[in-house]
């Protein structure tokens, strides 16, 4: 082999491994009693991501086998989803909380709204007049979450990417804008209506 030849090989490798290092962030072991839900829920990760990186069609695992576990959400942004999810869903019933939490990342994950949660629940509207999201303009998102909004974001991020696909929620008690109340309903938990 050439030196040409081998530098080229090598520089195609070195690229190879580059592109596929930040998507991986560790291997794991699967224990007895383990599921991909249990895998997701604990390293923040959906069940869908974690069937795709490893090739499965079902959720099937065995005990001693090795899995891939992709890239998860990173501490801050699920800190600051858990932080949105308490100051939305306050006396609402856990699965509310879960819901609103999904919306955030069906929102990351769809065309018409920014592609991260900063930028999802930052989003402003008619040059910065209105916010996506009302505990951003009361700066009641600045609250410290408690362990069921925590909760609720980590099993809303193991079940990213399945559900009934909303990207709204509102209540209608309280809702000023009456456009929301056009949009296909997908579910109602406690005082809130969930739409896509």
């Amino acid at each position: 082999m050439t030196n040409k030849i081998r530098t080229a090989v090598m520089t195609t490798l070195a690229a190879a491994c580059f592109l596929v290092t930040p998507i991986i962030s560790n291997a794991y072991t699967v224990k007895s009693g383990d599921s991909l839900w249990k895998i997701g829920k604990q390293n923040g990760v959906s069940v869908l991501e974690l069937q795709n990186i490893n090739n499965r069609s079902n959720s099937i695992i065995y005990p001693g086998e090795n899995l891939i576990i992709p890239q998860s959400i990173s501490a801050s942004d699920k800190q600051l989803m858990a932080q949105l999810v308490h100051a939305e869903a306050k006396g609402e019933p856990y699965a509310g909380k879960v819901a609103v939490a999904t919306v955030l990342l069906n929102r990351v994950d769809h065309k018409d709204f920014p592609n991260s949660v900063a930028g999802v629940i930052y989003e402003t509207y008619n040059n910065g007049a209105h916010y996506a999201f009302s505990p951003v303009k009361n700066g009641a998102i600045n609250q410290t979450a408690d362990n069921d909004s925590i909760r609720a974001v980590n099993e809303a991020i193991a079940f990213r990417g399945q559900g009934q696909g909303s990207i709204y929620f509102y209540n209608p008690n309280t809702a000023v804008n009456k456009w929301i109340t056009n949009r296909q309903v997908t579910i109602k938990i406690g005082n809130h209506v969930f739409a896509k």
